[in-house]
């Protein structure tokens, strides 16, 4: 779910000095040059639409956090991978659950096929997954540094590769726009201060936004969203203005952006305004509505009868959550993702590529404009620190479905106080769509359901767990006790680990 040519995302905080770090190191777009696709519209399993080549952020990213912070020679970080690549590792339940998911799109091209189905079919769980190109491609990149794969012979056969299939990229633009380091957004909650990406990265205001109007709404007091109609209505419709809002966050160094006005209390409060008086009114049942213009499968499916389980279209995955806690003290969240970067279901010496499913409008979560130099995209990576009195307590992050799935989980730790395992086992569920259709996972009580209904709301049911609603990674410090902990959510294959 991750390669060498892709995005890095970075947030550090430096136990010695008090700082926060980031780095925005995603892919970028050739300004000079239109959008460039590999698969044919259409192509099962790509519903939004193929993904574009994009110039791989992976590399340059992890060479500039090594530069900055390493402490150990850049060999030994990548030796110990090799083996992993040469003899393989033994393939589990889950990944192979995801690779037959993905299978159209990952065999669609002869160099994916070899490595996704080295004889004719995906590996069997347990055996050994092998991919010996990558370990003569990871030998070449202990031995000469970062730079073979922005100037050496592997950044050279990923531009003759995307020649030879006609998008004209040259070496030099493997190097025309750097990795971005630039202070984190920092916003304070009820006592707490929480460090985030800042733009174009949308997720600080994301939250901030969210849990703002959350706050005006008073939904403490009205309960957890998985146990309240209401609370659970107000989380769906605070999702949904949030990603309207943010429809104009554009990169800062060529745009404006209105940072006063998104993280005013005043405006949050303005905005919960809107969401409270626009509701239904008490003596008012929107039920029949529901009825009359949605499919009853929809309510049976979440358990109102005997009907079987929906079932819910593929989406592109593709991301691990990383979370550290070093023995100085020093906090670390990042994300590595195969997602904005490479040639579209092309591998180049063993090294498989996603490329961006970056769009140009106003709704896309992984968005961006074409022909600016030096422009970065906005996306939704969710690293997220949450400090109190200076120092971090709690660290955490997730892939899938990032851009709304960070609030629920943040606002059930610190308006709720749940253990943050608890908080990301919850169910979530996606911003309620402009036809009121609220899709989440099944583990609601029916009451909340009808009452759901009741205020209108159409629903889609998701998986019991759904392995695209995210996969929480994080850290945190018991305040009384000074114990660290950790934890991985259980709708992925991550592991928690202390030594």
């Amino acid at each position: 779910m991750t390669n060498h040519t892709a995005t890095v995302s970075f947030i550090y905080w430096e136990a010695k000095t008090g700082k926060t770090y980031q780095l925005n190191s995603m892919g970028t777009l050739v300004p000079r040059l239109p959008p460039f696709r590999t698969y044919p519209y259409g192509l099962d399993g790509l519903a939004a639409g193929p993904p574009m080549a994009c110039l791989p952020g992976f590399m340059p990213g992890v060479a500039a956090i090594h530069a900055r912070f390493g402490t150990k020679p850049w060999r030994a970080l990548v030796e110990p991978a090799i083996p992993w690549a040469e003899n393989g590792h033994p393939m589990d339940e889950f990944t192979r659950s995801v690779l037959e998911y993905e299978l159209d799109g990952n065999t669609f091209f002869p160099s994916m096929r070899a490595i996704y189905a080295p004889n004719g079919f995906t590996p069997s769980v347990g055996e050994l997954w092998k991919n010996p190109e990558l370990a003569k491609t990871l030998r070449r990149l202990a031995e000469e540094g970062p730079e073979y794969f922005t100037t050496g012979d592997w950044a050279k056969h990923f531009v003759e590769t995307a020649n030879s299939i006609g998008w004209p990229i040259t070496l030099a633009d493997l190097t025309a726009t750097p990795p971005r380091w630039q202070d984190p957004m920092r916003w304070p909650y009820k006592g707490y201060e929480i460090v985030q990406p800042a733009p174009p990265e949308r997720q600080g205001l994301f939250c901030c936004l969210v849990m703002g109007m959350l706050n005006h709404l008073d939904v403490v007091k009205l309960g957890h969203y998985s146990e309240s109609a209401e609370s659970l209505y107000y989380m769906a419709h605070a999702l949904r203005r949030a990603e309207f809002e943010l429809g104009l966050l554009w990169d800062p160094e060529h745009f404006d952006v209105p940072m006063d006005t998104w993280t005013s209390d005043e405006f949050h409060a303005h905005l919960a305004n809107i969401l409270k008086r626009s509701r239904p009114k008490a003596d008012v049942d929107l039920t029949r509505h529901v009825e009359f213009t949605s499919a009853k499968a929809n309510l049976q499916a979440f358990g109102w009868s005997t009907q079987g389980p929906a079932t819910t279209p593929k989406q592109p995955t593709g991301s691990c959550e990383l979370t550290c806690v070093d023995e100085q003290g020093n906090w670390v969240q990042m994300m590595d993702t195969l997602q904005s970067g490479g040639i579209p279901g092309l591998a180049v010496d063993g090294v498989p590529m996603c490329g961006s499913h970056v769009i140009f409008d106003m709704q896309g979560s992984i968005a961006g404009w074409l022909g600016v130099p030096g422009f970065r995209m906005r996306s939704v990576m969710g690293n997220t620190i949450v400090l109190k009195g200076g120092k971090p307590i709690l660290s955490m992050g997730t892939p899938g479905n990032v851009h709304c799935t960070i609030p629920q989980v943040l606002s059930t730790i610190l308006d709720y106080g749940k253990d943050p395992y608890e908080a990301a086992t919850l169910p979530r569920l996606l911003p309620m769509r402009s036809d009121y259709t609220i899709e989440m996972e099944t583990r609601v009580p029916e009451k909340v359901l009808r009452d759901l209904v009741k205020l209108g709301a159409k629903l889609k049911p998701l998986p019991p767990y759904d392995f695209h609603m995210g996969s929480f990674q994080q850290a945190w410090r018991d305040p009384a006790t000074g114990t660290l902990s950790a934890a991985s959510d259980p709708r992925r294959a991550g592991v928690a680990g202390g030594f």
